[in-house]
């Protein structure tokens, strides 16, 4: 098993501002959109740099969408950029409306995701926004994993030509990946080979998943572990490889159970390849005030938690 280390941790938010100033040096076409979130969305460098090319919408989120899917008519790439509860739930009409349904180079960054927003509480804490982006058709839904990760993203979402949604996270977590990789959308990332269990991680939790991969190790178990950072369209040559070797799987969110990553891998197998599916995430419950180190073991989106499913998985997979 290859070993994973750090020596910082940052915020996969700073990740998307440090791809925004990137894009701003070198996509004249790119615009930001921002409501009343800059300091939140690390935006401040890009507006710095190209004033002209922001444009504050205030807390008006719908309109922002909307002013949004109105410049790319004129060859503009813009990045609609909130908190992710305002700027998929509050707006979920506008999207589907406006952005899906026209099919408009609109893309959403939306930062403090999940449970991890932390003491904001559960009025804040959206759990269902993956679920509600991947169902709109021709939707891209993006999770990726730390700083490094995200930065890659943002640069490779800008080139992509469709609707995206880009999740990204408040608090600091791992860096992990190479600062000079190539971001594939729809391309999966095998962390670690493996032959026993198949552990499919986003965002954040695939961190957690490299430090259960550990714990496993130690019990003689070899889990592959693989980081599913495009949520849509999901890498299912990549899910089913690895579920072939391995016979059984564990998916691993920062979502509700219900309509995330471990639903789209369920529907590959249910169709394709019978296996045992084991799921970590939210089960069906709103969140609560907190720190994300709290919450997370609440809630069990952790390396315990996804142990405990590798191993139920393993045991049906033997029964």
């Amino acid at each position: 098993m290859k070993k994973y280390t750090f020596t910082e941790k940052k915020d996969t938010r700073s990740g998307f501002g440090a791809g925004m100033q990137v894009l701003g040096q070198t996509n004249p076409n790119v615009v930001a959109l921002c409501a009343d979130l800059i300091g939140s969305l690390k935006l401040d460098a890009f507006i710095k740099e190209n004033p002209e090319r922001f444009f504050q919408t205030g807390i008006a989120e719908a309109n922002m969408i909307c002013i949004a899917a109105g410049l790319t008519i004129g060859g503009k790439i813009p990045f609609a950029t909130t908190f992710a509860n305002f700027g998929t739930g509050r707006v979920y009409d506008q999207i589907r409306q406006s952005v899906a349904y026209s099919n408009k180079n609109v893309k959403i960054a939306c930062s403090h995701a999940g449970l991890t927003l932390g003491e904001d509480g559960a009025t804040h804490q959206i759990l269902e926004d993956l679920g509600m982006m991947k169902m709109l058709p021709g939707m891209t839904v993006i999770n990726p994993c730390d700083y490094n990760q995200t930065k890659a993203a943002t640069i490779a979402v800008a080139e992509y030509e469709g609707p995206v949604y880009l999740r990204f996270g408040r608090p600091v977590v791992p860096i992990f990946t190479d600062p000079n990789q190539e971001f594939i959308i729809g391309k999966a990332w095998t962390v670690n080979e493996g032959k026993d269990v198949s552990i499919f991680a986003t965002g954040h939790l695939v961190w957690e998943a490299i430090l259960a991969g550990e714990i496993l190790a130690e019990k003689g178990i070899d889990a592959e572990i693989i980081n599913i950072h495009t949520i849509k369209p999901l890498d299912e040559e990549a899910v089913l490889a690895s579920v072939r070797k391995t016979g059984c799987a564990v998916s691993a969110e920062e979502h509700q159970i219900a309509g995330g990553l471990g639903d789209s891998i369920a529907q590959v197998l249910i169709k394709q390849h019978l296996a045992p599916l084991e799921y970590v995430g939210v089960e069906d419950s709103f969140g609560e005030s907190g720190t994300p180190a709290q919450l997370m073991e609440k809630y069990g989106l952790n390396a315990a938690s996804i142990v405990e499913k590798a191993l139920k998985a393993i045991a049906r997979k033997q029964a």
